[in-house]
């Protein structure tokens, strides 16, 4: 059997990516909590900040670097941003480092159906259930930094999360049952008989 990487491959410039999950390198209490962190996600793409993101991401490509900006959830900035060549847009979930979760779910919905490049999720995200809630909605990969950074155990925390990126992929794959508003019996609920 196949596992769900090979079978699912996330490119990003020409690069194959075996994780899901991208990790942020601010916050951590020592190096060497970062670096425990970062072996136990299984990450392979690190991340670091820059502003201006439209102006410095178009100079950036012009200079032929790979842009992968992080923004507000904003559809029109994503759409925008890939014109100009990045290779991947990075909607925010919620403020950085809040841990609130997915407050941009329906402008996060938008932009992973409009895009043409990978969807990564970026900030917000506290837990692995909010992880998987990202994936299930269809992004790509999602960046954690706070949630592993200031956690407990970061090492325990970036597993906890890697592990709902995995689900949540493979949620995604699976595809969900459609929502309904009322109620749908599972069990037949004519031709039964009943015991006498």
């Amino acid at each position: 059997m196949q596992t769900l990487t090979h079978a699912d491959p996330l490119v990003v410039a020409g690069v194959t990516l075996r994780s899901r999950l991208f990790l942020g390198t601010g916050k951590y209490a020592s190096d060497e909590a970062m670096l425990a962190a970062l072996e136990a996600s299984g990450c392979e793409l690190v991340t670091v900040a820059l502003e201006e993101t439209l102006k410095a991401a178009r100079i950036l490509v012009e200079e032929g670097f790979k842009v992968l900006p992080y923004i507000n959830a904003d559809p029109v900035l994503a759409r925008k941003l890939e014109e100009i060549g990045t290779v991947t847009v990075m909607p925010l979930g919620s403020p950085i480092g809040s841990g609130q979760g997915l407050q941009t779910l329906e402008q996060i919905r938008i932009i992973v159906d409009e895009a043409h490049v990978p969807v990564v999720v970026d900030a917000g995200i506290g837990v692995p259930s909010d992880a998987a809630l990202a994936m299930e909605l269809g992004a790509d990969a999602v960046l954690v930094n706070s949630a592993v950074a200031l956690a407990k155990d970061p090492a325990l925390m970036a597993e906890a999360i890697k592990e709902g990126v995995e689900a949540g992929r493979k949620a995604y794959l699976a595809g969900r049952i459609p929502r309904r508003g009322e109620a749908s019996a599972s069990s037949p609920t004519e031709g039964v008989s009943r015991p006498s």
